[in-house]
């Protein structure tokens, strides 16, 4: 069996951290400010203090994903 760098189980936390991400820049979009009104929601706690936070979390589980360690395969002698 040929040695990969990554595992499946790797594969599926990159992807869980991707999602979390995408939620992440979900809750930061909304309504924009424009020229004839303005928009208080854009200071919004969810837009400035959450969904970042969520985003932060998001790369930080993806550095997890890429650094979680491969089980080792029992070799039999």
């Amino acid at each position: 069996m040929k040695n990969f760098a990554f595992t499946k189980i790797n594969y599926i936390l990159l992807l869980v951290g991707i999602v979390i991400i995408v939620i992440g820049f979900i809750l930061m979009s909304g309504d924009a400010t424009s020229e004839e009104a303005f928009n208080p929601d854009i200071f919004s706690d969810m837009r400035i203090k959450v969904a970042p936070m969520v985003c932060l979390f998001g790369f930080l589980f993806e550095i997890v994903a890429i650094l979680w360690p491969a089980k080792k395969e029992k070799t039999e002698n």
